[in-house]
């Protein structure tokens, strides 16, 4: 298999945190490969390292040492402005928390990203229409967060995480707020949008139900990860 079928290829990945004359390590010598259209359930007790991981992966942190490829480019080498850059272009983002902007509907907070990436208002508004209808929120377009319940505004973080079509979607807890039959309608529409699209999913979750669904799953556990048969 060559370097182009890998999304994310990360090697010997070390992350330590210097606490005044500690030193903390959350893992070390850490290896990770993801496929392009691969979905990977991450599951850990708290603490164990796995939201470090997935925002190293996601370029949101680096790594002490080691190294991190995204679509081949090595992002523990870029400047943050390349990094932004190649977060916007490749990969979306799905958390426990919706983080939605409070003053914009929910068109344009699912357009923001397209927005950022230079798309033309009257296009980005459009795609992220679209995408709104995918997630079954076509006539929830107009209304701001306020005004839509907690499994709607995770459907909205969803369609954001997914118009620009990214090669892949970091996940971080993205059920753990809702009621088990909230979460269980997120997880169809997450996994039909990922087949259609064809992105690649990271998931990190105490779900096991979820991570279940993923084509792999993993566990992070005293500083390693290792794949669950």
């Amino acid at each position: 298999m060559s370097d182009q079928d890998y999304v994310i290829q990360a090697t010997s990945l070390n992350k330590t945190y210097h606490d005044g004359k500690q030193d903390l390590c959350i893992f070390s010598d850490l290896d990770f490969a993801l496929r392009a259209g691969e979905s990977v359930g991450i599951l850990g007790s708290s603490g164990a390292g796995k939201t470090t991981l997935l925002n190293i992966l996601g370029g949101l942190d680096k790594p002490t040492s080691g190294r991190v490829l995204l679509c081949g480019v090595d992002l523990t080498a870029g400047t943050d402005r390349q990094i932004t850059r190649l977060r916007n272009q490749y990969l979306g983002f799905v958390y426990q928390f919706h983080h939605l902007l409070p003053e914009f509907t929910a068109t344009e907070n699912v357009a923001m990203p397209l927005y950022i990436a230079g798309v033309r208002k009257a296009e980005a508004d459009r795609r992220a229409q679209e995408y709104l209808a995918r997630v079954g929120l076509a006539a929830r377009a107009a209304h701001k967060p306020g005004e839509l319940s907690g499994g709607e505004r995770q459907r909205v973080a969803i369609a954001r995480a997914l118009v620009n079509q990214p090669k892949c979607v970091m996940m971080d807890e993205p059920t753990g707020n809702l009621d088990e039959t909230t979460a269980g309608g997120i997880q169809d529409i997450l996994l039909d949008l990922q087949r259609s699209v064809g992105t690649s999913i990271v998931v990190v979750t105490h779900d096991t139900q979820l991570a279940g669904r993923m084509d792999r799953v993993m566990r992070m556990e005293s500083g390693s990860i290792r794949e669950v048969s």
